[in-house]
C-alpha cells in the first residue's frame, strides 16, 4: 500500500463514520466529515496533507499524488 491509498482509506472512514455517529448519536458529529472534507480541499490546493506527511514518517511508499 502507498501513501496515496492509505489517505483516502482513512478520509473515507472518518467520513462514514462522523456520518454514522451523527445519525447514531448527536449531530455535532458532522463536524468530522466536514474538517476532513475542508482538508482535503486545502491538500488539493496546497499539496500538504498532515496524514501524508505522518505515513512518510513511518516510511511508507510514497504515490504519485503526494
Amino acid at each position: 500500500m502507498n501513501i496515496d491509498k492509505l489517505v483516502f482509506r482513512v478520509a473515507g472512514i472518518m467520513v462514514t463514520a462522523g456520518v454514522i455517529l451523527a445519525y447514531s448519536h448527536h449531530i455535532a458529529w458532522l463536524i468530522l466529515p466536514a474538517f476532513v472534507g475542508l482538508n482535503m480541499f486545502q491538500a488539493s490546493f496546497t499539496g500538504f496533507c498532515p496524514m501524508a506527511t505522518i505515513a512518510k514518517r513511518f516510511g511508507m511508499h510514497e504515490g504519485k499524488a503526494f
